[in-house]
């Protein structure tokens, strides 16, 4: 929370009685989106109850990890999906290793003939002093803004991790998925959801990606100098860089926004604790569950979600239910249009372009032409 002006962050930290590996999970990222706050908070409870021999390495938890999106407000709605002083989204604001200009071309020649483990010690430490810098700036008598003190805070407890979850939920209404990196697919069936997108371009300002993307460039460096280290991995040759480290970054989308549906808080809790034991840190009976090496998970790639605006204004009605899947030609809604010119009001009737999967609707049913109206998976 923020208290006397100062940024503070809650964080709830579970160490197993023999070291491993970290875990990192937070929540509420953006404002309006609170299911993963009732996820760790169970996920809480959940660690609270078990042995300590039967969790192996640490899980750290941070709910409503931006206090200042969720205090944010309109009426009687939350906001907080961007910063009001400066208009940015609060998830395409983060520290990037690879565009800070380090040289992890140079890192992979140099570290090319040494082991894994090494290997990942080594860069881990080379991105924690890069990193190091960001402190520096904020502590120089000109300091820096809120976002950079506040990206800088909540990057600092996950820099160490191997495995990083960030829990969202739709700003509208949207099914239950996951976002997945590529060489990383075998892994997002431990979730046990039933769709995802899988990246093929990112940018690297968002929590996830500011995390995952210097490890995927480090694989990539390593793959085309020819390491053999890379195909020890879950990933296929040829399906790009295996994954080697065992690094890891998730982002989970659990139902809406301003909602914590339970039916969407009990699949992010029982995927997470499935992926933890499937990762070894948790040891508890039934888990890993038998059916998550046979789970069937669509993933589609990011160019192939395309977004639906309203090609007039007016009120939306008749449209689709979401998570339906639609024919290419069919109906996908109809837009009741009132006119300024003395004539009756008509219908403009939309129609799907391909055939594919409708995952978010908005919320608010009136629109103005260019508005936003529903995202889909084309098949």
């Amino acid at each position: 929370m923020l208290a006397f002006d100062r940024l503070s962050l809650q964080v709830y930290q579970f160490r197993g009685a023999v070291p491993g590996k970290k875990a990192y999970i937070q929540s509420n990222l953006h404002g309006a989106e609170i299911s993963g706050n009732a996820v760790i908070h169970q996920l809480i409870e959940f660690l609270m109850s078990l042995d300590s021999n039967q969790l192996i390495g640490e899980v750290w938890l941070v709910p409503v990890c931006n206090p200042v999106g969720v205090s944010q407000r309109s009426h009687h709605f939350s906001a907080g999906r961007y910063n009001h002083y400066d208009g940015a989204d609060w998830n395409r604001i983060f520290w990037d290793f690879e565009k800070a200009g380090e040289d992890i071309q140079a890192f992979a020649k140099s570290h090319i003939h040494l082991d894994v483990d090494t290997i990942k010690f080594n860069y881990r430490k080379e991105i924690a002093l890069s990193f190091a810098k960001q402190f520096a700036r904020i502590k120089a008598p000109s300091c820096r803004p809120y976002s950079e003190i506040y990206r800088y805070q909540l990057q600092s407890l996950c820099l160490d991790a191997d495995y990083v979850l960030d829990l969202h939920s739709s700003t509208n209404q949207a099914v239950d998925y996951i976002y997945c990196f590529s060489s990383r697919e075998e892994s997002a069936k431990a979730f046990l959801l039933d769709r995802g997108i899988l990246f093929n371009d990112y940018d690297g300002d968002a929590f996830d990606e500011a995390f995952l993307k210097p490890w995927l460039a480090l694989e990539k460096s390593l793959a085309e100098l020819g390491s053999a280290l890379l195909f020890v991995g879950v990933a296929p040759v040829g399906a790009g860089c295996a994954n080697a480290f065992d690094v890891e970054a998730w982002t989970l989308e659990l139902g809406s926004g301003m909602q914590m549906n339970p039916e969407s808080v009990a699949k992010g809790l029982r995927g997470i604790k499935n992926y933890l034991a499937s990762k070894g840190l948790l040891k508890i009976a039934g888990f890993p569950l038998p059916s998550t090496a046979a789970h069937q998970i669509i993933l589609t790639p990011k160019k192939s979600v395309q977004k639906y605006y309203a090609p007039a204004g007016g009120m939306i009605q008749d449209r689709v239910q979401l998570g339906s899947f639609v024919k290419k030609g069919d109906r996908l809604y109809q837009i009741l249009s009132f006119h300024k010119n003395g004539e009756i009001p008509s219908l403009v009737e939309v129609c799907a372009e391909s055939d594919l999967f409708v995952f978010d609707i908005s919320t608010n049913q009136s629109v103005n032409q260019g508005e936003y109206v529903l995202s889909v998976m084309v098949d």
